[in-house]
């Protein structure tokens, strides 16, 4: 059996990464989405193993120790992080996962899994993002500009990606990645035990 492969997904506040993997995952359900780790308290409607677990400092520190993390961060003195055995488990059964990172996390990965194929999520244009981000208009303009400078700040690393895809129309977005995904499914590498079974049966 073929092993599946790591997809990684990054992307600013505004680009529209969620609302893409929301689609990519309705038209592929056998596309896994690899679950975090992290010590903040539970939001509202945030639901405990759907795109988070919800563990205690002690708990992710113990990871951390027995290099059980794929990457890790600390952001407003929570740690985030991706659990090692859940994405190998995957890729080992010829699955195909999705690592939905910031930039920071992806460099990581990038550096223990070098085969892992990297996706930057962009908006089309400054307006655009800037848009994006002003949301409806119930933030102040500091607000808004902190979000942009962050926002910059990631998209000034999208040249370590392996692809870009911008999300100027949403469906057009979701297709752009899936063909990337299935393109990476057709490699020599992938299909080589077809090929061998073919040739056995000569």
């Amino acid at each position: 059996m073929s092993k599946g492969k790591l997809f990684i997904v990054s992307g600013p506040s505004g680009s529209g990464k969620d609302t893409i993997l929301q689609g990519v995952f309705k038209k592929h359900p056998e596309i896994k989405l690899s679950i975090s780790s992290i010590t903040r308290a539970m939001r509202v409607g945030e639901v405990e193993g759907e795109k988070y677990h919800f563990i205690s400092r002690d708990e992710f520190e113990e990871l951390l120790k027995n290099d059980m993390l794929l990457e890790h961060n600390v952001f407003v003195g929570n740690y985030y992080g991706t659990p090692k055995a859940p994405v190998e488990e995957c890729l080992n059964a010829g699955g195909d996962m999705i690592l939905e990172i910031d930039v920071n996390g992806a460099a990581q990965v990038r550096e223990k899994m070098p085969d892992a194929i990297s996706i930057f999520i962009m908006p089309p244009s400054f307006e655009v993002l800037k848009n994006r981000l002003s949301g409806r208009g119930t933030e102040t303009e500091e607000v808004v500009e902190q979000r942009m400078t962050a926002a910059l700040g990631e998209i000034a690393r999208a040249k370590e990606y392996d692809y870009i895809v911008i999300n100027d129309q949403l469906d057009v977005a979701i297709d752009d990645l899936l063909s990337i995904i299935l393109s990476e499914r057709l490699r020599i590498n992938r299909q080589k035990q077809i090929i061998d079974e073919v040739l056995e049966k000569c």
